[in-house]
């Protein structure tokens, strides 16, 4: 098939973004090439990209439809999605025999290993283009399928996530050129004639990816992995969560597109949807076609892929307990606003979002004056409450519950202490079925750290945080670091105006491989990380084996094949 676009065109177009990018990942400066303000796409926007009323369109298009790949080996549909704000999406997906999918993805391979590194990389800037042209029609599939309000469906979805599919791109190619493709070597040999070979190295990528997708961020946590395994010269099978599947599935019919553009075999890219109960991602993992896998989600299956999946090279991104250390604070009131929208945002269901907050049982200094346990543990309460106060801003922010288990463990967290701050329902005017619950804050005893079975010793995924009443700021870091050992972090937050125990904290989350973020009065937040510049989880503790994004999270996604010949 003769190439639409060619080399030389994706060059013109992408390579000034891919050199920026390697910049900013060299830099770690704030630097981004996807809008993040709605009025950014359609008419006087980007070109060509879609606007609110023709993204909102596409979508409704899509409901109820037939959304056809024309992949090879389809032996069936599947569907069932159903929006946390209510609607049934009814859109159904192809379901494939891998026994025909997997060779025909690996049909492709030699093309696209054959292309280079540029190459592939500027490929994938051209799909992430295509997405990014599409971010509202996408933002609206994240939302009714992740339960995410709209502006952080748009937003986190959309250019945070394609952000963060760059990064990927950028660290796959800064590894796959280090090594030099040809080099003519010589050897003296004294009064003899010296050695001499000449040498050819190429990048060439392991086999079969697999992405397994998570519910809460289909596009952020799955294009990651998708575009680093693309980029390194491997096919990638898409397997979406069951309750997730459209964004991944418009994902992966944006890259056929491109890749048939550009004259490579679409099927290196395609989607396995499973029918209810299939468990096809236990059975794909194991398959000797699947040579890389990248996976978030429940620690219970991310472990067993870890175990079980050894003839592949396994990404995990699991539970974790994020804690919060408040040692004292010189802007109070900051304090209180900044863990208020930590706690509140899309229903806590991040997988950053921070559950323990360990307060001395004496208190804490701050510019407000000295305030007691009680005192900070009601205050941050009250924040909560006047941040989620008015329904309409409160639904803006919060989202809708994800799934049924979320909303129990809400409902049962009374169970677990005493309750500093009740969740309330909240109603949204524009979706009525949508279930929305503000988070429940527990006080708790942190004295018996030895009790394994204490509630602040797992992660509670959701709107539910732990007060957790400590006896000094060295038993709080105490229990911070056991946390993060045995249970794992994705992120740490701290709140001290002591440079002694800021070297504290720091020493412990150093030793223990988390992500630290220091006295946030502002607006940016513990469960926020920026693209290029922060890194994502560290791989070095429980919660995560790889961070998003470093050149570990590439490098082993290929292997360097070298072709000597005698000169």
């Amino acid at each position: 098939m003769a190439a639409a676009l060619t080399p030389q065109q994706l060059s013109e177009t992408h390579r000034p973004t891919l050199d920026q990018a390697l910049d900013a990942i060299s830099t770690r400066a704030y630097w981004s090439p996807h809008p993040e303000h709605p009025k950014a796409y359609g008419e006087g926007g980007a070109p060509g990209s879609l606007g609110a009323a023709e993204g909102k369109a596409a979508f409704d298009a899509l409901l109820g439809s037939r959304f056809d790949l024309g992949q090879p080996g389809t032996d069936g549909w599947v569907g069932g999605e159903a929006s946390p704000y209510g609607p049934e999406l009814g859109v159904e997906y192809p379901h494939a025999d891998p026994d025909v999918l997997l060779p025909a993805m690996k049909a492709g391979m030699g093309a696209w290993r054959a292309a280079g590194p540029e190459v592939r990389a500027l490929v994938c800037l051209e799909i992430l283009s295509r997405i990014s042209a599409r971010t509202h029609e996408l933002a609206h599939a994240v939302m009714h399928t992740s339960g995410q309000a709209f502006m952080m469906a748009l937003q986190a979805g959309g250019p945070h996530a394609q952000d963060r599919g760059l990064e990927a791109v950028a660290y796959a190619y800064r590894e796959q050129v280090r090594t030099p493709e040809t080099a003519d070597w010589s050897k003296p040999q004294g009064k003899r004639d010296p050695l001499k070979l000449h040498k050819s190295f190429t990048a060439s990528g392991r086999g079969v990816a697999l992405v397994i997708g998570c519910n809460t961020f289909p596009t952020w946590n799955g294009y990651p992995g998708l575009f680093a395994s693309l980029a390194t010269g491997n096919p990638v099978l898409v397997k979406p969560h069951p309750r997730a599947v459209l964004p991944l599935a418009l994902t992966v019919s944006i890259a056929r597109e491109v890749l048939g553009e550009t004259g490579f075999d679409p099927n290196l890219v395609a989607l396995a949807a499973e029918r209810p109960g299939e468990g096809v991602a236990k059975a794909l993992a194991l398959r000797p076609e699947i040579r890389i896998i990248d996976y978030t989600g429940s620690t219970s299956f991310g472990d067993w892929l870890e175990e079980n999946a050894r003839q592949a090279q396994v990404y995990t991104e699991k539970a974790g307990v994020n804690t919060i250390v408040v040692d004292s604070t010189d802007d109070y009131r900051g304090m209180l606003a900044n863990i208020a929208f930590s706690l509140s945002l899309y229903s806590g269901q991040m997988c950053t979002t921070p559950q323990n907050l360990l307060i001395p049982r004496d208190g804490i200094a701050t510019d407000d004056g000295a305030k007691s346990y009680d005192d900070v543990v009601a205050d941050i309460a009250a924040a909560v409450t006047g941040l989620l106060g008015d329904d309409a801003r409160a639904s803006a922010l919060l989202g809708a519950l994800v799934n049924p288990e979320v909303r129990a463990r809400v409902e049962t967290a009374g169970e677990l202490g005493e309750v500093a701050l009740p969740s309330r329902t909240v109603a949204n005017a524009e979706f009525p079925d949508a279930v929305v619950r503000t988070p429940v804050i527990v006080k708790l005893d942190g004295a018996k750290t030895d009790d394994d079975a204490a509630p602040y010793l797992s992660e509670c995924f959701g709107p539910v945080s732990f007060a957790v009443a400590v006896e000094s700021t060295s038993a709080a870091l105490d229990l911070l670091r056991r946390t993060i050992r045995e249970k794992g972090a994705m992120t740490v937050g701290a709140y001290t105006t002591s440079p002694e125990v800021e070297r504290a904290i720091e020493d412990v989350c150093l030793d223990e491989s988390a992500q630290l973020s220091l006295n946030l009065t502002g607006g940016v937040y513990v469960n926020q990380t920026a693209a290029f510049s922060d890194f994502h989880g560290s791989g070095g503790n429980p919660a995560a084996n790889a961070a998003l994004c470093d050149a570990a999270f590439v490098a082993n996604r290929f292997r360097v094949v070298e072709v000597r010949r005698q000169a």
